[in-house]
This record gives structure tokens, sequence and C-alpha cells, in this order.
């Protein structure tokens, strides 16, 4: 049985997350002001007037990465979780994807529904966690790929407070910032991310948004009303999507510890 705690602890109100990252915001240009982010990052990279997303940095010309993840096939084996250490290399005890296990109550009795919820970098069209970097460590490709400069990353994590999806953390090790990253030393030779070539149920599938016959995108014109995505109140349009996400997953989710949530029906 998976480890529970009642009541879930609820996630922020999205105007409280948006003022903490607005917050952060300011921060960088206090920095900016006394030229301490000209000074650590390359001129590609700075702001452009009238957005707080710095200009992308290459990528796979053309291409708009995403993953989906469909629930209904997922057995909370973590055959992923592992396969990403061992691909990644990730300190012990941090991890760059789980699949946390859920206990859902039944207002009518009968048993909990339990529901295994994989979480990773949701690599959002417009992520809070790349203007929010002082030196511009954390950048995004121009396929949305979002990634880190552990060279130039000087671990004040910013990033992993800007965000909403608990993605990010402090390798131990290196001190830097840590995450998903799509596996894309493996995407860039023509190979899967690690969790995608070991899921044993065949639930996650990463392919090209921009590829209409792409076979992420046929699965999702198949399920059109089923596919959602993890707090899009926040409006960084992420680019991983759910199928079979109850609804009392899409606004509450946080953390990273197994919690016990209460159906509202």
């Amino acid at each position: 049985m998976p480890e529970t705690h009642s009541p879930a602890r609820p996630s922020a109100p999205p105007a409280v997350q948006q003022g903490k990252r607005t917050f952060l915001q300011d921060l960088v240009g206090l920095a900016t002001a006394f030229g301490l982010t000209a000074a650590a990052a390359p001129a590609a990279a700075l702001t452009l007037p009238g957005t707080t997303q710095p200009p992308r940095r290459p990528g796979m010309e053309g291409k708009r990465f995403g993953m989906l993840v469909d629930i209904r096939k997922c057995i909370g084996c973590q055959a992923c979780t592992v396969s990403c250490s061992v691909e990644n290399l990730p300190p012990i005890g941090q991890f760059r994807t789980t699949v946390l296990q859920y206990e859902i109550d039944k207002p009518d009795g009968s048993m909990p529904a339990m529901v295994s919820l994989p979480r990773l970098c949701n690599h959002c069209e417009e992520p809070p966690c790349v203007p929010v970097c002082p030196v511009q460590a954390t950048f995004q490709r121009t396929d949305g790929i979002v990634l880190v400069d552990n060279e130039r990353c000087v671990g004040c994590g910013y990033c992993v407070q800007a965000c909403p999806y608990d993605a990010r953390f402090i390798n131990h090790e290196t001190q830097t910032a840590d995450k998903c990253t799509f596996c894309e030393h493996r995407l860039d030779v023509g190979l899967l991310p690690a969790c995608v070539e070991s899921c044993v149920g065949g639930a996650r599938v990463i392919g090209d948004l921009n590829d209409p016959g792409s076979e992420i995108n046929r699965r999702m014109a198949a399920h059109t009303e089923g596919v959602k995505v993890l707090k899009p109140d926040m409006k960084t349009e992420p680019r991983v999507f759910y199928i079979g996400l109850p609804d009392e997953f899409v606004h509450g989710v946080a953390g990273q510890a197994s919690v016990r949530l209460v159906s509202d029906h």
C-alpha cells in the first residue's frame, strides 16, 4: 500500500504563484540593473523587449517536442524512474522523473481508487523557470526543450521556486539546478528518452507536436476530450499531456509525497 496522508496539501492559488514568479523576475531585473546578468550571459540570450522570455537557443530545426502520458496504461512499476536514474545519474535519493501513488476516496464508501501519476518537467511553451535565472543558465531550445547549463548555473534556486510543477531540484553533488531534459542527448541521435524506452505498459509517448502525422498527435486526436495538462491556470502551456488524468489532479497536485485525496464527486 502506498503511504497516505490526509488531507492533501492544496496547491498555492494561481495568484500567489504568479506573484512569486513576478517577485523572482523583479530580482533578476535588479541584478541586470547592476550589470550582473549582462556580464554573465552571452548577448544572444538577452531578453527581448516586451517579453519575459529570452530568445530560444538552437535545437532540432522545425520540431516541437512534447510527451503524452496515458495514465490508464501506467502500472506504477517505476521502470521509468530507474532507467532515468541509470541514464542521467542524479544523486541517490533525487529523481528527474517519478511515479507517485495516490489513493482517492470514493463518496459512495467503496474501495478507494488507486492512481499512479508520472511526474517530470513539463517543458512548457512559456517556462517560468527561464526568465528568473539571473545568469541565464536555464534556457529553452527552439524545439521547446528546456535545459540547464551546469557550467553557468550558480545554484541560487530561483528556477526551483518558479516552477509550479515541483519538477526541479538542486543537485546535491553539483550544487546546480537539475531536472528532466527529455533525454535530449538521446533525441539528438534518434533515440527515445530512457523513460519512454523502458515503459512496460507503453504509457509514455514522445514526439514532434509540429508533425500532424506523429504518434503523439494521432493519440491525442483520438482522445480529444480526455487530454489534460497539470495546472492550466498557470498559463505556462505545458507540453506534457495526460490521458486519463482525474479531475482532482488537474489543479490540486503539489509536492513530491504520496497523498490521500478526497473526491468531491
